[in-house]
């Protein structure tokens, strides 16, 4: 089988290339050029893409880069901006995945006459019953990420390879080490790419929109106090809401009316989740009534619950409430079974 193993310069997909080889498939890196910006953290720098270059060279296969860079301000930079000016909190690593990683490169390999595309993110797929794939958590529960891998379908998975989701991170990188690849020790990103760690968000948003200061508010309207930009707060933020002798946090973002209302931890506390715009792995929601556990970050603790229908999940416990454009998850187990956005 033809294979285009996306390289992004870490150790993991390195090392789902270097199986994809083992496993005697017919194998070319690729790396994606997303971000054009200033850019000093994350994924596919300048720095990525040559440790991806030297990779491929050590393994023996060709490597391509990729320019998508306009369809990532398009899909992923632009939507953010957009978020944070309305008062929602996204997750751009969720969105590269469903249309960059998933969507553009699947599309481009293709066209070059691939059968499938392998990367290095830590889950699983196996065939579902009946047909079709299953999308399943990570074998090292520490480093899965089937929750930003929510979006897939039957028709990506039906065309992606995920091997290191078989074996642990150590087992990764004693992998890396015994191949002797330059990417065995090096460290995990875990920043935004677009984000640069001098300027941090407030740079990066303020030179692409307008920021306002704003007030902070209680629950019965009383003013608080001044914030300085409110379209960088989040709802569950603590950081740079004062204390007055008892933590706030910030329950409702108002951009629009420049408010904040904040009050305390139990104030966050919900027992049911509105999903906006879900999607299912199968391409069929859950059985209402069925049973479910629910994941809002990506290495949070799954609440139990119970799917009712529509775009609403019921906890079988309160818990807290997940910023308004934040990804919600819904598993059975280990399986992913599709999630949304939420409201």
């Amino acid at each position: 089988m033809r294979v285009l193993a996306a390289l992004s310069g870490g150790v993991d997909s390195s090392v789902a290339a270097a199986i994809a080889l083992e496993q005697g498939h017919d194998v070319v890196g690729a790396t994606l050029k997303l971000w054009g910006g200033s850019q000093d953290s994350g994924c596919c720098s300048v720095g990525d893409v040559e440790d991806a270059r030297r990779v491929a060279q050590q393994l023996g296969i060709v490597h391509h880069v990729f320019n998508f860079t306009d369809d990532f301000e398009a899909r992923v930079v632009s939507p953010y901006v957009t978020a944070h000016a309305t008062g929602r909190t996204p997750n751009p690593c969720i969105e590269c995945n469903r249309h960059l990683k998933f969507d553009r490169l699947l599309v481009r390999a293709r066209q070059l006459g691939f059968d499938a595309v392998a990367t290095g993110h830590h889950a699983r797929r196996r065939p579902a019953p009946g047909g079709g794939w299953r999308l399943l958590r990570g074998v090292d529960g520490a480093k899965d990420q089937s929750y930003v891998l929510y979006p897939l379908g039957q028709g990506p998975l039906g065309r992606v390879l995920l091997p290191v989701g078989e074996i642990t991170k150590s087992e990764v990188r004693a992998r890396a080490a015994a191949l002797g690849l330059r990417t065995a020790a090096k460290p995990e990103s875990q920043d935004t790419c677009f984000i640069t760690t001098g300027g941090g968000r407030e740079a990066f948003l303020g030179d692409r929109i307008p920021l306002h200061p704003g007030r902070m508010v209680d629950r019965d309207g009383a003013d608080l106090g001044p914030v300085r930009a409110i379209e960088l707060l989040t709802v569950g933020q603590r950081r740079g809401l004062g204390s007055s002798g008892s933590r706030r946090y910030a329950l409702a973002v108002d951009v629009e009316a420049a408010t904040v209302t904040v009050g305390g931890a139990d104030d966050l506390l919900v027992d049911r989740l509105a999903l906006s715009e879900p999607t299912w792995v199968s391409g069929r929601p859950p059985a209402p009534g069925a049973a479910v556990e629910v994941q809002s970050s990506a290495h949070g603790r799954p609440t139990p619950g119970r799917w009712v229908g529509g775009e609403e999940v019921v906890l079988a416990a309160p818990r807290r409430r997940p910023a308004p454009g934040q990804a919600v998850v819904l598993y059975a187990g280990d399986e992913v079974l599709g999630g949304g956005t939420a409201r």
